[in-house]
């Protein structure tokens, strides 16, 4: 998402390169583009010239300082005001009260089922909940057994009840039950349409009239563009809804819908939602998804993701093992199960800032592991613990067993030995293993 964004911006800026500074014409041009490039990234044309007119008067009104040339300054600008565009600051839910009940509401097709098992296991597993799923989507065949299915994959109950159509007494019934079970958390998937119609609306008010929901979270698709602000506005008018969730923006999306939302309806947009897999679920924050955009990378996010699956115990644990030269495959094969943990690979490289341009047009498996895995898991447990018994005839079974070519399993070993030279190396550095601990 944002690629072609990112590029056009980056085009933009480059009107500014070799410039003294700022000045009418040259900013005029500057903006011009920045304008195009928004509006092709399907920014209302409005809300691209308000943008625009903004960055403009801020930047003829800015004095170039020494150190700052007249683009860095405009990338600055830039970047402010598409945070100020996407809400500023991250919007947090409100889960204080017992039980907190959370009301899903979209289109079919949005996302909002798969969302609602992400947000489950996002609380059970980051916030400490006890969350129980509701199946109130009557219509849509088996949304019940997948609603099922993820509340099994996360370790979470679904309450549904098959036989009744009525949503506003499964609702109802289900924060009863979840009085009794000592559930701090009730998450109502509701029912969608294809388009926004009347019994869809009347029915999700209706069900928050009789539960009176402590947050209303619109799921919406990004890859559908102005479309999607445009449902937005239907459905705030109905639900007054608390905050919306971008879904899909790991797609072939341009990036309208995420940069203007907020601008159009007023109200946060608190989670973004990539891929399938139940752990894909972030907080929004706008001045992270500026810095994406800017081909600034994001960091912050980065080690974030880091920190959730290194823990101080195994930091330290490794950390003795590299300084006695005795990391072996079992502790490699551990790294890499962690960084698979974090998400997507392409996505993870996107976050280093300078990188994410280099890689985008690159085709990023995120089965590029499981070549080593099975070399590793070929091995006998003597030999992933102690690399140095790998001799000629034990490549050839590990080879063998992994569906490999011999070349393939002299190369890893060649990698593996180098990785363990450097951190050899890192010893003789005073605090240099150290510099591995996830803080």
């Amino acid at each position: 998402m944002f690629e072609s964004l990112s590029e056009r911006l980056e085009g933009a800026f480059k009107q500014l390169k070799g410039e003294g500074r700022i000045s009418e014409i040259n900013i005029a041009t500057t903006v011009k583009e920045i304008r195009r490039a928004l509006v092709d990234a399907d920014v209302n044309y409005k809300i691209a010239k308000d943008f625009t007119d903004r960055v403009k008067d801020k930047a003829l009104g800015e004095k170039v300082l020494t150190a700052i040339s007249p683009g860095q300054l405009m990338v600055k600008i830039v970047k402010d005001e598409l945070v100020e565009l996407m809400g500023s600051t991250e919007s947090e839910l409100d889960i204080k009260t017992n039980p907190t009940v959370i009301l899903i509401a979209g289109l079919q097709g949005s996302g909002k089922t798969t969302f609602s098992g992400k947000l489950a296991n996002f609380l059970k597993s980051k916030k400490n909940k006890k969350p129980l799923l509701v199946a109130a989507d009557i219509y849509r065949p088996a949304a019940i057994d997948q609603l099922k299915v993820l509340g099994g994959q996360v370790g979470v109950e679904v309450y549904s009840e098959p036989e009744n159509k009525n949503a506003v007494e499964i609702a109802e019934n289900a924060i009863k039950h979840a009085k009794a079970q000592g559930n701090n958390i009730v998450i109502i998937d509701t029912a969608g349409r294809l388009a926004v119609d009347e019994v869809m609306m009347t029915e999700v008010s209706n069900v928050k009239k009789a539960v009176n929901p402590q947050e209303i979270l619109f799921v919406v698709d990004s890859m559908t563009g102005q479309d999607a602000v445009n449902t937005a506005k239907a459905f705030n008018e109905r639900l007054n809804f608390s905050g919306i969730v971008l879904t899909k923006l790991d797609g072939d999306t341009r990036g309208g819908a995420a940069l203007t939302i907020t601008y159009t309806v007023q109200k946060p947009i608190k989670f973004v939602s990539m891929g399938e897999k139940l752990d894909t679920l972030d907080v929004f924050y706008p001045e992270r998804m500026a810095q994406r955009i800017l081909g600034m990378g994001d960091i912050t996010t980065l080690v974030e993701r880091a920190q959730e699956q290194f823990n101080e115990e195994q930091a330290k644990k490794l950390e003795k093992k590299i300084r006695q030269n005795q990391f072996d495959f079992d502790d490699f094969k551990e790294q890499l199960a962690q960084i698979k943990k974090m998400g997507s690979i392409k996505d993870l490289l996107g976050m280093i800032p300078g990188v994410g341009k280099a890689v985008k047009d690159l085709d990023i498996s995120d089965d590029a592991f499981k070549g080593i895995e099975a070399m590793i898991n070929s091995m006998t447990p003597a030999e992933r613990g102690n690399p140095d018994l790998i001799d000629g005839s034990r490549r050839k079974r590990i080879a063998k067993g992994a569906g490999k070519e011999i070349q393939d399993v002299n190369q890893f070993m060649k990698q593996f030995e180098q990785m363990r030279q450097m951190m050899k190396m890192m010893n003789k550095i005073p605090g240099g293993a150290k510099g591995l601990k996830m803080r």
